[in-house]
């Protein structure tokens, strides 16, 4: 069953005006599309949502437009991570005042701190603050891998209740699956990945696609929950075109141009992201036209 950071969150991007701006009026549209579609948590501020070239004030203000459009329907879980503890701690402090209910925190990134360092790094954020954290591993991207040890160590913290696992590794996260405790949130990173998780006992997904089709994401995800393969495995079949093409080019590039293909946002991104190449846009379009996912008219 979902519920409790279960089920499938979506990892919401962030739109923008053409001046560059945060455009508030689709922050707040694309997050009710959400909840209106039966997404089980929200993840406003992560990579997805272009984090990185968003100021404080920003991120605070997104959060902020989100919780209010979610209005206690679901579950806010913010980003906040980086490379420096006590910046992380601070952000941490200022997503709660904005209304997150959890935090996903990615694991530092470039100065590739040992195992012991990541496990002080998580433990003095969770000292900080009485909201639950997600950690975010996605060595990919960051260049360390947060170890099964480590996170068994880390799910002894009370207040740390997850893990967003992008390393794409099944053994390892079929190795965290069997090792941590049985109310520790293992979540998928990659939406491919999400109903072979949950099938030896993960918990659901933090999903770039659900931005596009939260309610079949959503669909899935309790349905393997809830032991319907069957119905999981169609559905995983259908969109999985859709979950690589979303990856053609660096995330988020492919799924906000997808999304501006349907009229969800204006097709605008920060430096150093920015828009894809004509062949990329192109498989992006077919693959949106071969499953039937079209503009919906009634979007402004």
């Amino acid at each position: 069953m979902t519920g409790g950071w279960s089920g499938c969150g979506t990892a919401l991007v962030t739109p923008f005006t053409a001046g560059g701006a945060i455009d508030d009026a689709r922050v707040h549209q694309l997050a009710a599309r959400q909840v209106d579609a039966g997404i089980h948590f929200l993840v406003p501020c992560g990579t997805t949502g272009e984090n990185p070239t968003l100021t404080g004030a920003e991120q605070r203000h997104v959060v902020d437009l989100v919780v209010k459009a979610a209005d206690g329907r679901v579950p806010i879980l913010a980003g906040a991570g980086g490379y420096d503890t006590r910046a992380v701690i601070d952000q941490v402090a200022d997503m709660r005042n904005a209304g997150a209910d959890g935090i996903l925190s990615v694991t530092p990134y470039y100065n590739r701190p040992t195992p012991e360092g990541i496990y002080r790094h998580y433990e003095a954020i969770a000292a900080s603050t009485p909201l639950p954290i997600v950690v975010y591993n996605v060595p990919d991207r960051t260049g360390c891998n947060v170890d099964v040890d480590t996170l068994c160590r880390l799910a002894a913290i009370p207040n740390i209740i997850g893990v967003k696992e992008a390393s794409g590794d099944m053994a390892q996260l079929c190795e965290i699956c069997r090792r941590v405790p049985p109310d520790f949130r293992v979540l998928s990173g990659d939406d491919l990945f999400t109903v072979p998780l949950i099938s030896v006992g993960g918990a659901g997904v933090i999903s770039v696609t659900s931005n596009e089709v939260p309610s079949e994401m959503a669909q899935l995800t309790s349905a393997a929950l809830n032991g319907d393969f069957l119905t999981a495995r169609r559905l995983h079949a259908r969109l999985l075109p859709l979950m690589q093409v979303n990856f053609i080019e660096a995330n988020p590039i492919p799924v906000k141009a997808a999304m501006a293909h349907l009229g969800l946002l204006e097709p605008y991104y920060r430096l150093p992201m920015v828009e894809p190449q004509g062949s990329s846009l192109k498989q992006i379009v077919k693959v949106l036209d071969d499953l039937g996912i079209h503009p919906d008219p009634a979007e402004p």
